[in-house]
């Protein structure tokens, strides 16, 4: 028999394995479930895009071709983890999934994928679903946290943070002990993985981010149950996450405020909902911009120049995209985001489709430029604040200044802007008619209530 080392239980893994339902505030209950239907607009929106395709198709060619979890608008279902790899790579297609800003992290696309599955699998309550969302949702956004402004440089944190958040989800839902979600931790972090140098050729790498981080955390929950051990010191043992992963680690975010008997610090409310259609590092400078031209009457033809006064993270992530070739790629060009804001006051994802590489498109991108502002980064990434400057073809110098952007807590979307939302990226994806949408999302707003998590296209799931 193998002997297992004694160790402390880490009070991440603490909190991920006992967290219930009755624990989380009412408000951070609706937040989580605002969450939640906003999640399953963007899996309808991206279920059809050719790298979604592609990981579907692998993901049932391993099989099996039916199974007890439903791969979302694609007619098939399969075993948790294969169903989990194809809608957590669904998720993060169409850019208009949630977003945390003090960790940088896209919870929604990593965590509701596989908690899902899962829970459709042993069939769980639509309040146990929840519950393990929000250990996920705390779990990953703390760890995000943790690894700091320097493995975001080169790592894209949604894709391995999002392994730990995967994790705690399934653990969840599993009832993993303390000690089995501290396994499954050391299994997913030894998993973490997700470089951005996919951005400079316009490579697909994004959706296998987000695929992998579910399935891989997925994984490391059922192994845990079954026994299999994972390293007890991932976050800072001398080999582990930060020391392989950051410069700038602080192990006391792990556990900031982190909630005792309901009464704490809650994550998951602080997650903000995209607006733009496109990298939130262009939201702030997009509002700011917009703010700009409705205050002055200005049309995009008077603009001769904007500045956008950044934080680092921005110019290291949107920087080496100069000229973008699809429309993938123009969702992290700040030119092509500002451009499509300023001549359709939305970037959205028709606008992105239709006129990326429009001439009046062009034109107005090659006019942007970003810049480095103190102010902006230090207060990032707790605050995204938006700073531009607009020099106008008549010779005018204004400035725009966004402390919120649409979508930001105390700027947040309304819960009838966010089925708007959903069945607005429903019809863009057209996997699903709307009658079919409209349905869906009226059922899923009352998740909570479930006796038992169902398939969520099916009628009264």
């Amino acid at each position: 028999m193998k002997q297992e080392i004694q160790v402390s239980i880490h009070p991440l893994a603490q909190f991920a394995a006992q967290l219930q339902w009755s624990d989380v505030p009412a408000p951070v209950q609706d937040r989580a479930v605002d969450l939640w239907v906003d999640w399953f607009g963007s899996v309808l929106a991206g279920c059809k895009a050719r790298p979604v395709a592609s990981i579907a198709r692998f993901a049932m060619s391993q099989g099996p071709a039916s199974g007890p979890s439903e791969v979302i608008a694609q007619g098939a279902s399969s075993s948790p983890m294969m169903a989990a790899l194809a809608n957590a790579a669904a998720s993060h297609f169409a850019e208009q999934d949630d977003v945390h800003n003090g960790s940088v992290f896209h919870p929604a696309a990593v965590v509701f994928p596989p908690a899902l599955a899962v829970a459709q699998a042993i069939g769980a309550s639509g309040a146990e679903l929840m519950a393990a969302c929000v250990a996920g949702y705390e779990v990953g956004i703390r760890v995000g946290e943790f690894l700091g402004r320097s493995h975001y440089k080169v790592f894209h944190t949604t894709a391995t943070a999002g392994t730990l958040a995967a994790a705690a989800a399934v653990g969840r839902l599993l009832q993993l002990t303390p000690a089995q979600m501290q396994h499954a931790f050391g299994s997913a972090g030894t998993q973490s993985a997700g470089l951005w140098e996919f951005l400079r050729t316009a490579a697909d790498s994004k959706q296998l981010h987000t695929a992998h981080a579910a399935a891989a955390g997925l994984m490391a929950a059922y192994l845990a149950r079954d026994g299999f051990t994972g390293a007890q010191d991932i976050f800072t043992g001398a080999q582990g996450m930060a020391a392989g992963m950051s410069s700038d680690a602080n192990p006391a975010r792990l556990t900031d405020g982190l909630p005792n008997g309901g009464v704490g610090r809650w994550a998951t409310a602080e997650t903000s909902f995209k607006w733009h259609a496109s990298c939130r590092h262009t939201h702030p400078a997009a509002d700011a911009l917009q703010q700009v031209m409705r205050e002055h009457g200005l049309k995009p033809a008077d603009i001769a120049q904007v500045t956008c006064h950044v934080h680092q993270g921005a110019i290291d992530v949107l920087g080496p995209v100069v000229s973008p070739t699809t429309v993938h790629q123009s969702k992290f060009s700040m030119g092509t985001v500002l451009a499509l804001a300023a001549h359709f006051g939305h970037a959205g994802l028709t606008e992105f489709d239709a006129q990326f590489l429009a001439p009046d498109t062009v034109a107005l991108r090659e006019k942007v430029r970003m810049e480095l502002d103190a102010e902006v980064d230090a207060a990032y990434p707790q605050r995204w604040i938006g700073k531009v400057t607009v020099q106008t073809t008549d010779g005018r110098r204004l400035h725009g200044r966004v402390d919120e952007p649409k979508g930001d807590p105390g700027n947040t979307l309304s819960r009838a802007e966010i089925t708007a939302k959903a069945l607005r990226l429903a019809a863009y994806g057209g996997a699903v008619g709307t009658a079919q949408a409209t349905s869906a999302v009226a059922s899923l707003w009352q998740v909570a209530q479930w006796p038992r998590v169902g398939d969520l296209l099916a009628a009264g799931a």
